[in-house]
């Protein structure tokens, strides 16, 4: 026999394990929140822009081929810029107390397509030295470029400021349990429905009719209210008893 749900009959489930469903995404966002706000460290973000160009002097002027080299070697200075070649200057001048591996892993390089401006972007957990990190290796770079290409054609647009309330990239709490809300109302409504799936007991007679397919002739209903038989005797009676000779009434 096949079996068909009803649109009413889902939304029976969910009214009836809503408090299983409340109570699941409450506490996903209370982890979720407690996570975000005390155990999680805040990582802050600081971004330094260097130029790719050749010096133009009086015999040389500007062209659409003299551009697509600039372009192309960006991507070759990308790579150069997280070697150890450059990183190891950095630490050595920041006195930092990590490898050129693990320092890789705190910057990215990104460029527009086509375009002779590359962004250093460094993620630390301290906003000045994210910004000390990003300007020390756009200047380690512009330095050391000459004597590794045998070009001097970097230079740097801008450098990486720290402001008086600098907000962390991560984590983001409030998107953070936003989330948790979400995942936490796909877990309940999974389990309310997979409860109700393992859930094999008879409730109704519908659910007789349904499964064994038989009319139901009658029901037992279960009487809460029962009034109790009283115990308490009659006064007059207990009272009066009869003597030898006597009736009750006389």
């Amino acid at each position: 026999m096949e079996e068909t749900i009803s649109m009413r009959e889902l939304f029976a489930v969910l009214r009836k394990r809503l408090w299983l469903i409340v109570l699941i995404t409450i506490i996903a966002a209370t982890v979720s929140g407690v996570i975000s706000f005390f155990v999680l460290t805040p990582v802050y973000e600081s971004k330094t822009q260097i130029l790719v160009n050749q010096a133009k002097n009086d015999q040389q002027l500007y062209n659409t081929q003299t551009v697509q080299t600039n372009v192309q070697l960006i991507n070759t200075y990308n790579d150069i810029i997280t070697s150890p070649a450059i990183l190891d200057k950095v630490i050595k001048e920041l006195n930092l107390d990590k490898s050129a591996q693990s320092l890789s892993g705190q910057i990215q390089v990104t460029s527009a397509q086509d375009s002779q401006v590359a962004q250093i972007v460094v993620q630390d957990t301290s906003a000045k030295r994210a910004a000390q990190i990003a300007n020390t290796t756009a200047s380690v770079f512009q330095k050391q470029v000459p004597k590794l290409m045998n070009v001097d054609n970097v230079k740097v647009l801008s450098k990486a400021t720290v402001g008086e309330s600098a907000s962390p990239i991560k984590p983001q709490p409030l998107l953070n349990i936003a989330i948790a809300v979400v995942v936490g109302l796909m877990v309940g409504i999974g389990l309310s429905f997979l409860l109700e799936y393992l859930d094999n007991t008879l409730k109704t007679e519908q659910d007789i009719e349904n499964i064994l397919d038989l009319p139901v002739i009658g029901v037992v209903t279960n009487i809460k209210d029962v009034p109790k038989p009283s115990n308490v005797s009659r006064p007059d009676v207990a009272a009066r008893v009869p003597q030898r000779g006597e009736t009750y009434g006389s």
